[in-house]
């Protein structure tokens, strides 16, 4: 079935058991800060008690996912300069979520996204196509949570069986279930708060000990890394990752407009807004967040020119996880076995916290959106609203546990950069006309939103990514691609945004001009928002 690559890969008992350390002590947090919680306001939001500091850990936690850790980290390892260019986008996206979009929808919503979008629209179709929008962003978004997740376990305990894999991604999918299960948003924010100190820290160590190596000098670190590399592309050069064709340059041109513009509109980042009490402390939120954020990033770079160098190229695709390995074998090296158990737990937390903050995410907008909003017409009982809410938990993580399975061994950076694309085209365009065009209406909102997900979706599916490439995700050997980007952010942003106009425009039926006034007084200054806002 399996078999243990101890002599390579560390020793997959102290891998194991440094693992067991993690998930019951973040189990033990969740239990202990999240009892008697049954109200929505609590499962959704915590309260909305933490201060802007916990919140910007919590922001942290949940940005910095699997794809920031081990995706990024392997991508700058095995191509340089293009695999950095993940970091640069995701830092500088989080800067335009933050600034331009996360406190106005923090003033304006309540529980979820579709709060603000369906302010001042028709309540139904507009909450139906948020949810929907919602829900299969998430989705696509655990299919790279979950791909790490077994690409780490596969690397720490030594496991090579793809179906040995599976079931590990099916641990990971019930372990996430039970932290949403057991604690809300409320234990859910405080293992992300746990998580993001821990990964800033194991970061920043590894990063000191890598560069210590070369003098503290990180030229010198990155000639040595460009030396070492044994790739087709030179480690150093731009643009070795996407060649020269007029295509593979559109599809970089394209993967940079979803990593700036995806962040933006991805529910589970937006939600943790909501749970702070005040606009002061969401902007204090912000603050942390960008500067932790920032930080770790930048040590990435260290991170991966470290793995080019010091662990070498081949090593790293050849191991269990491929170029999402980078992480655990530098710190083997770094180290030896036991910081290698430390920093794969860190890692393997990392991916806990994000999966468990998108499930209750994409829990919460079924619930409170479809559920409460449109079956029972705002008028379910919280208790019931709740209970929904944890049957989807459960109903996410089984969907996502069996796309995790499918995804399994893809780089986990290249498939958040296509929840990103999806993310951008489904909600960005539909959230700037709410909160920044009066005239803006239900039917423009409505055509965007699906405008944005059906054709970023088909694009993705017939995309050399999926189908018909040797790094796709079905392999070369099947082939329905008629796409020619790999993804599909430069056509499906723009058609996203000329439907929410074009749907505006030709409707008989104008915006309501006192609710976008009340809107944009709201969303700019924070007066009447909060948790307790109701529309």
């Amino acid at each position: 079935m399996f078999h243990l690559l101890e002599t390579n890969y560390g020793n997959p008992a102290i891998n194991i058991a440094v693992f067991a350390i993690f998930v019951v002590f973040t189990m033990a947090v969740v239990v202990v800060v999240s009892r008697q919680k049954t109200k929505a306001q609590d499962f959704y939001t915590g309260g909305a008690k933490f201060s802007g500091r916990q919140n910007g850990l919590a922001i942290t936690g949940d940005y910095l996912s699997a794809a920031a850790f081990l995706g990024v980290t392997g991508a700058i390892a095995i191509y340089g300069y293009d695999g950095f260019l993940y970091s640069v986008g995701f830092f500088v996206a989080l800067l335009l979520a933050l600034y331009l979009v996360a406190e106005p929808m923090r003033n304006t919503g309540k529980f979820t996204m579709a709060d603000v979008l369906s302010f001042r629209m028709e309540q139904k179709p507009v909450r139906t196509a948020a949810a929907t929008s919602t829900l299969a962003i998430s989705f696509v978004y655990l299919l790279a949570q979950m791909a790490g997740a077994g690409g780490l376990v596969a690397l720490l305990l030594g496991i090579s069986d793809k179906s040995m894999q599976g079931v590990v991604i099916a641990v990971v999918g019930i372990l996430m279930v039970g932290y949403v299960l057991i604690g809300g948003m409320k234990g859910t924010t405080w293992v992300q708060m746990i998580k993001a100190v821990l990964l800033v820290s194991g970061a920043a160590v590894m990063g000191f000990l890598v560069v210590m190596g070369d003098g503290f000098n990180i030229d010198q670190l990155a000639v040595s890394a460009a030396q070492a590399a044994t790739g087709d592309n030179p480690l150093l050069t731009p643009m070795g990752q996407y060649g020269t064709s007029i295509w593979t340059k559109l599809s970089f041109l394209s993967l940079a407009l979803a990593l700036i513009a995806g962040p933006s509109g991805l529910p589970h980042v937006l939600m943790r807004f909501y749970t702070v009490p005040t606009a002061k402390e969401a902007r204090k939120s912000a603050v942390w967040a960008i500067i932790l954020v920032g930080i770790f990033f930048l040590i990435t770079l260290i991170l991966g020119l470290g793995g080019a160098k010091i662990v070498g190229q081949d090593a790293i695709l050849e191991a269990p996880g491929a170029a999402n390995a980078a992480a655990p074998l530098l710190a083997l090296h770094l180290g030896g076995e036991v910081f290698m158990g430390i920093i794969s737990g860190v890692a393997f937390a990392t991916i806990l916290a994000v999966v468990a903050g998108l499930t209750i995410t994409a829990s919460a907008s079924f619930a409170h959106d479809v559920y409460n909003s449109i079956l029972k017409d705002g008028k379910a009982d919280p208790v019931e609203e709740v209970r929904v809410a944890r049957i989807t938990s459960v109903v996410v993580g089984i969907l996502s546990i069996l796309g995790g399975i499918v995804a399994n061994g893809q780089n986990i950076a290249f498939l958040i950069s296509l929840a990103f694309a999806v993310a951008a085209s489904a909600n960005l365009p539909s959230i700037l006309y709410t909160l920044y065009w009066k005239r803006f209406n239900t039917r423009g909102s409505v055509w965007s939103i699906y405008t944005g997900l059906i054709s970023a979706t088909l694009l993705i599916v017939f995309s050399p990514s999926i189908s018909g490439s040797p790094s796709a995700m079905l392999g070369e050997g099947v082939d329905f691609a008629w796409f020619p980007l790999t993804n599909p952010a430069l056509v499906s942003v723009p058609l996203a945004f000329l439907a929410g106009w074009l749907g505006t425009v030709t409707s008989k039926v104008p915006g309501d001009e006192e609710f976008a006034t009340e809107m944009e007084v709201r969303s700019m200054t924070g007066a009447g928002a909060g948790p307790a806002l109701d529309h």
